[in-house]
């Protein structure tokens, strides 16, 4: 029993043009020519032509299928050992892939419900996802994080405005604190760290005391915040961060 090209090809589910391919290069020849000159598989070729598909499909080049196949030596165990070591590699790195886009369809989905010109009529300047991926990679996993995006996703540009109305209303409030000379750990500096602490509360996440704490020393050390809150009045971040400090403490104790 032998068969065409054209029947082979149909079997296999390759093309014609492959299975020349294979017969140019000495990979699959036939075993039978026809009085026409046309080649003709046997079913030994087609054993030969599985075993040609199975090595293909694990990612082998066409000349390491052809010494293993044609040399009887060949360590066939050591070689798959390899290449299941490599397509284990492959999965990982496609598995990471997908998460990555996962990721970025979530952050996509949960961004900011404003287009380009409402965010520019809210924030200005300051474009609020200008340090988005930065923002994922220090607190992507948080369960705080997740909150912010689920909260944040649902507010229009009249919530941003209300939210950065009451965030200016506090900044001009503790700005005048330090002018006057107040102590971080006095009644007034503390009383105004919780406000911005109920801030946060109230249109990000659960923001606990020590939590806090850790912003405020965030506002210090990050050169970017320092600038933001030292704009409203100079040395306004450290002594912000030392009210924050102080308040922790007062409700820890």
């Amino acid at each position: 029993m032998s068969y065409s090209v054209g029947q082979v090809a149909g079997y296999a589910g390759v093309t014609v043009r492959t299975l020349h391919h294979y017969d140019d290069i000495g990979l699959l020849v036939p075993s039978e020519r026809s009085h026409a000159g046309h080649r003709r598989y046997g079913d030994a070729d087609l054993d030969r032509l599985q075993q040609i598909l199975f090595h293909r499909e694990l990612g082998f080049p066409l000349d390491e299928v052809a010494a293993l196949l044609d040399d009887p030596e060949a360590d066939l165990r050591a070689h798959l050992r390899r290449r299941h070591e490599l397509l284990t590699a492959r999965i990982e790195k496609l598995r990471k892939m997908a998460e990555a886009v996962e990721h970025a369809m979530e952050a996509r989905k949960m961004g900011l419900n404003l287009t380009p010109e409402e965010k520019f009529e809210v924030f200005g300047d300051n474009d609020p996802e200008q340090y988005a991926e930065e923002v994922e990679a220090r607190w992507g996993g948080t369960d705080e994080y997740a909150e912010s995006q689920r909260r944040t996703a649902r507010y229009t540009k009249e919530d941003w405005q209300r939210i950065q109305a009451e965030a200016a209303d506090w900044g001009e409030r503790y700005a005048a604190l330090v002018a006057a000379g107040e102590e971080p750990a006095g009644e007034a500096a503390t009383a105004l760290a919780e406000e911005h602490r109920q801030h946060v509360c109230a249109h990000f996440y659960a923001c606990s005391y020590e939590l806090h704490r850790c912003l405020g020393e965030m506002y210090v050390s990050d050169e970017r915040f320092k600038a933001f809150y030292d704009g409203i009045r100079p040395g306004l971040a450290e002594h912000l961060k030392e009210a924050i400090a102080a308040n922790a403490a007062r409700h820890a104790s």
